[in-house]
């Protein structure tokens, strides 16, 4: 990196969101038009202050402030490099697709006067977890936007939900005292908790390794990596389908992040090599993995499915973290921007056939191409991106992946990969080829189609964040001239101290 830039930006973009969410109920209490607006606004505002870092950060410069009388002895940094901004920028245009997605999603749905402004601050939340310069404010942040999305999860206040919420909120505890504490050995190790000047731990000791699984524990459980993945299957489908959308597409990689810092800027590949710590994240990314593309053939319930699929691809991601080279790291940040777009977008098309349809499970699905053919189009391209088609997105990461693989003289994770991969078409494919060529019961051979193909389709409020989604799978994945994939080769080379 060239210098760095003190600039407000990343402030702002934190905590516009967050102070927006005071005047956003009581606009709520007056207009529901207003609010859905006011709402979008915000969220297309702070994508608008996330982007306008995107010249300083292909300069190679990063930007940082930092507040040193805020919460003593650690005080609050904000710092974006290459690595945060990455994830702030595809975060904060998810959320704006999602918000927009909920304008008319939540439009017959109860308590929204509480829904969007907790939708705000856990995009606050969100964004400042990604564009803080330590691990204190890191972790503040983290506990904020946990917090928050546990409203989300309980929305509906049906049985099941506040089962679920309770659940991921014992966990959530659980994952947050185990992140401070790690927080707290490592300050008291190295002297300093900050990004910017970082120190790795000199050796390997009891108190060094207590570190490293206290923070597996914190970071790994807002991942839903094995064996702390149980709250997340539980919580998708409860969910309202935007949040089931961000809770899978964008928090769950905040966990990652976090977890990609402590590894690369605290760890470090010597030590880790070292010692042999990081076959402990192999060995739970293969079972990862497996379980969760296993588990989610037997799921029959759209949402629950999608879930479990979730959990084999964070299975991906703490693979590249894990593997220790260039192409692996290339590969995970590339499939975490990837994934945050492919998942979005197959949950997105799963809230309008629910809104729609009624129809949840996945038997019910038989035709329903027929009805809905803008929705399965999209849910077609997100679930052959899944599986790793060429020339879509997931393909490109799960290439680098397996390379990286290679690399590091793992050539069993590759072969994981293409069984992954196999499993995923099994789960996936039975649903698109009933949805276009399946028949509804009743449904003759010869009989004549009664309605019109667009008659199910939802407004174009949810369908528009859906097709753009939809459409950059197949753009990050097909153009040469690829930013996702320069970003993540830029933010590779960071982590590994060559850019």
């Amino acid at each position: 990196m060239k210098e760095q830039i003190i600039n407000y930006l990343p402030v702002w973009a934190v905590l516009l969101p967050l102070m927006a969410t005071i005047p956003l109920y009581f606009i709520e209490q007056k207009s529901a038009k207003i609010r859905d607006w006011f709402a979008i606004v915000v969220a297309a505002l702070t994508f608008g202050l996330v982007a306008a870092m995107y010249p300083t950060i292909k300069a190679g410069e990063v930007i940082f402030i930092e507040f040193p009388r805020i919460f003593p002895p650690f005080g609050m940094s904000f710092r974006v490099d290459v690595l945060g901004f990455t994830l702030a920028l595809i975060s904060s245009f998810i959320w704006l697709l999602c918000v927009i997605y909920s304008k008319e999603y939540m439009c017959h749905e109860h308590a929204c006067n509480r829904y969007y402004p907790f939708l705000l601050l856990s995009l606050g939340g969100c964004i400042g977890v990604v564009l803080t310069g330590d691990l204190f404010s890191l972790f503040l942040f983290f506990e904020l936007m946990s917090l928050a999305s546990y409203v989300l999860v309980v929305h509906e206040e049906t049985p099941a939900a506040m089962q679920a919420g309770y659940k991921y909120l014992m966990l959530t505890l659980v994952g947050g005292l185990a992140l401070f504490f790690g927080i707290v050995i490592t300050y008291e190790l190295l002297g300093t908790v900050s990004f910017h000047n970082s120190a790795f731990f000199e050796g390997a000791s009891g108190l060094v390794f207590t570190a490293f699984i206290a923070y597996l524990i914190g970071f790994g459980m807002k991942m839903g990596i094995f064996p702390l993945h149980v709250w997340l299957p539980d919580a998708h489908p409860v969910a309202p389908s935007p949040a089931s959308a961000l809770l899978s597409g964008i928090m769950l990689k905040t966990g990652a992040y976090g977890l990609l810092r402590v590894v690369y800027q605290f760890f470090g590949i010597e030590l880790l090599t070292k010692v042999g710590w990081h076959h402990i994240l192999l060995v739970l990314a293969g079972i990862t993995i497996f379980l969760g593309s296993a588990v989610a053939i037997a799921q029959t319930d759209l949402k629950r499915r999608l879930a479990y699929s979730s959990i084999g691809q964070m299975g991906y991601i703490l693979l590249g973290i894990a593997l220790l080279n260039e192409n692996a790291l290339i590969g995970d940040i590339f499939h975490i921007f990837s994934h945050a777009i492919m998942k979005s977008t197959l949950f997105m098309a799963a809230g309008i056939i629910i809104l729609k349809t009624g129809k949840r499970k996945i038997s019910e699905l038989k035709g329903i191409g027929k009805e809905m053919p803008i929705t399965m189009f999209c849910f077609t391209l997100a679930a052959l991106a899944m599986i790793g088609i060429p020339p879509l997105n997931g393909y490109v990461s799960k290439i680098f992946l397996s390379i990286g693989a290679l690399d590091a003289g793992q050539s069993v994770y590759v072969l994981l990969l293409i069984i992954s991969s196999l499993m995923n078409g099994v789960y996936y494919l039975p649903i698109i080829v009933a949805a276009f060529f399946g028949k509804e019961e009743g449904e003759h051979e010869h009989s004549e189609v009664k309605y019109s193909p667009l008659f199910k389709e939802a407004s174009l409020y949810m369908l528009i964040p859906m097709l753009v989604l939809a459409f950059f799978t197949i753009v990050f994945g097909l153009l040469p001239s690829n930013f996702a994939l320069e970003l993540s080769e830029m933010a590779a080379k960071m982590l590994l101290g060559r850019g």
